[in-house]
């Protein structure tokens, strides 16, 4: 691009700011806090045909009628708000993969100097969290990406339309870059054509990523499409899975964190695992032991519990089997109590409940 062309769009993008911000001014004064520049613009990476990305933060539902979509010289503009407590909030969090649409905002209007406290706030949030070191906080976030990433690869099994295949596969894809991005503790700083450039930068991404991303990109059938989104998949996964188990620092059972846990466990299946085996109920059967393996799960990621694995023994024929195996379990979780010297609250009479649980 020439620099008369360059200087052209540029002179147009100022009169578009200063239209949206007069019209801010003159009929939302109350309603839009702050307009900020972001995206290719803010970072210099546009080319003739790029669009103005304007971040238009409101604070009132009324401040949504400054949102507008146009086509100005063959280029589409659209102005839309972003929430406080939606967008931003989510931002801040690093919940949203527009992470850079708060943390890099150039701020171009602010219609009280309270609002720009409010972003800075927002923004050190987020800053804050992108400088802690790689652990649960980001690898949990990266879980919820894998976890959408698993729903879309599903999609991709139950249809058999190319298009509606290979969308869903798209969906993987995204949901799987966003996934590498929380395992780096980071954020996409530029637009998505820089997506695989930033991220040939990150420290932790799986071998042959690139390779394994076009393959899902470039398949023709619908069988490719699946076959190479699993690849993919399972690569990300793989390499979150190590990423747990290296960084997350793991619970320690202890007296406090195990107490009522094996109470629980009792309340809510025990009984109902001996009910349905004696009345011969599989589906009754089958739903508590999904109910065990989760709650168990449970208790080894975050109370540091040893791993149970009660799910191996279902067998819908063999019903008394895995009774008996849950009751080993259950024998097996007491011995978590034991060893913190943590004794079952058992109460033989119901004044003997009364009087304990009536104590200051």
């Amino acid at each position: 691009m020439d620099a008369v062309h360059k200087e052209k769009i540029l002179i147009k993008n100022e009169k578009l700011i200063s239209m949206v911000i007069e019209r801010a001014k003159r009929d939302f004064s109350d309603d839009i806090a702050i307009i900020g520049l972001t995206g290719s613009f803010s970072t210099g990476d546009y080319h003739e045909k790029s669009d103005l990305d304007l971040t238009i933060i409101n604070n009132t539902e009324q401040g949504w009628g400054i949102s507008s979509c146009f086509i100005l010289d063959d280029i589409g503009y659209d102005l839309y708000c972003t929430p406080w407590e939606t967008r931003i909030e989510d931002q801040a969090n690093l919940e949203s993969p527009m992470i850079s649409c708060l943390v890099d905002l150039q701020v171009l209007y602010c219609a009280k100097p309270e609002y720009l406290e409010k972003l800075n706030l927002y923004k050190q949030r987020a800053l804050d969290a992108l400088a802690m070191p790689i652990g649960r906080e980001c690898i949990s976030r990266a879980k919820k990406c894998i976890d959408i990433a698993k729903q879309e690869y599903a999609n991709t099994l139950l249809s058999e339309d190319i298009g509606a295949v290979r969308y869903a596969s798209s969906e993987v894809l995204y949901n799987l870059l966003n996934t590498l991005t929380h395992l780096n503790n980071t954020y996409f700083k530029r637009g998505m054509k820089r997506y695989l450039e930033e991220i040939a930068t990150y420290r932790y991404v799986p071998d042959d990523f690139e390779m394994t991303y076009m393959a899902v990109i470039e398949a023709k059938t619908i069988d490719e499409i699946r076959s190479a989104a699993y690849k993919a998949l399972k690569n990300i996964n793989d390499l979150y899975n190590k990423m747990y188990k290296d960084f997350v620092v793991q619970p320690v059972p202890s007296y406090d964190n195990l107490g009522g846990t094996y109470e629980e466990l009792w309340c809510n299946y025990r009984n109902k695992i001996i009910a349905s085996v004696e009345s011969g109920d599989r589906s009754y059967a089958y739903l508590a032991a999904m109910g065990i393996q989760g709650f168990l799960d449970e208790m080894t990621e975050w109370k540091g519990t040893k791993k149970f694995a009660i799910m191996q023994y279902f067998d819908s024929d063999h019903l008394q089997v895995f009774k008996n195996e849950f009751l080993k379990v259950m024998d097996e979780y007491l011995e978590e109590y034991n060893k913190v010297g943590r004794k079952v609250e058992r109460y033989n009479t119901f004044e003997q409940l009364y009087n304990e649980y009536m104590k200051v």
